[in-house]
């Protein structure tokens, strides 16, 4: 028999009866039925990346959009938890709205007003508080940074955990130097052909120019984001250039297909 759908769909408790009914195991969806945590991560982290997405596009339309979806994956989330008598919707709210008041006192209690980054800074004392109050007692600071982020931001996170205890180049000019000895010892394990070497500095090089980034106050995942965009713009630029004249790309040479590329940088 199937469910009525609910009337008033502005309320929460609209999306988390929805959910109660999809994961129904008599009336409910068959897919979303058989979901668990594992299966369901990997759609959570796609949908974050979509809102990131959208707001890189400047598109508000498509931001509520991804927004909902995304707040879905935590009602799924939810859901499966309160099915194993584990935790409910309401107490990731009341988890969340702790942890915010507990880690602004500056707003909600009477300490001194903060700049950003002396709030930033707290805010990581804070958490090695809370997790010292849990019992979680780690061998490093580096221990608990996840290792389900994006690797590069992984070591964005790594750089900046090590820089709280004064392990940090002291400007992005040192840092930039790095950069280029790093450049040198790549181009050494290329001249060589270690391919495990290569693999090795190549990715020395990468985790500099994240400490780069850092230094620089840029996220670089955004701005590699860009730069993907930037890249498929004028490269289907130069597409449309060639299915203009009815020519493709092998009918040029690499210098000439630069010079198209020139062309696509003037008018991006």
């Amino acid at each position: 028999m199937p469910f009525n759908a609910p009337e008033n769909t502005r309320d929460i408790q609209a999306l988390l009866q929805i959910m109660r009914n999809l994961r129904d195991t008599e009336s409910g969806c068959p897919w979303d039925i058989e979901q668990d945590y594992k299966s369901i991560a990997p759609y959570t982290i796609e949908e974050a990346y979509e809102v990131a997405d959208a707001i890189d596009r400047k598109d508000l339309g498509d931001l509520k959009d991804e927004l909902g979806d995304l707040l879905l994956q935590v009602v799924f989330h939810a859901q499966m938890a309160t099915e194993e008598a584990a935790f409910t919707f309401d107490d990731v709210v009341q988890s969340i709205c702790d942890k915010m008041i507990r880690r602004h006192p500056h707003v909600f209690g009477s300490a001194e007003k903060r700049t950003s980054e002396e709030q930033l800074s707290n805010w990581e004392d804070t958490k090695a508080q809370e997790r010292a109050k849990k019992g979680e007692h780690h061998a490093s600071l580096l221990d608990d940074v996840p290792l389900s982020l994006p690797s590069i931001s992984r070591a964005v996170k790594l750089q900046k955990r090590a820089a709280r205890v004064g392990f940090d180049w002291p400007n992005a000019k040192d840092v930039v130097a790095k950069i280029g000895e790093e450049a040198a010892e790549l181009t050494e394990a290329i001249a060589i052909g270690d391919d495990d070497r290569i693999e090795d500095e190549f990715g020395d090089l990468l985790f500099t120019i994240a400490n780069l980034s850092r230094h620089l106050k840029i996220d670089p995942e955004n701005a590699v984001r860009r730069t993907n965009e930037k890249f498929r713009r004028r490269f289907t630029a130069i597409e449309r250039k060639l299915a203009r004249s009815g020519e493709n790309f092998k009918d040029f040479k690499l210098q000439e297909l630069e010079e198209f590329w020139q062309d696509a940088k003037r008018f991006d």
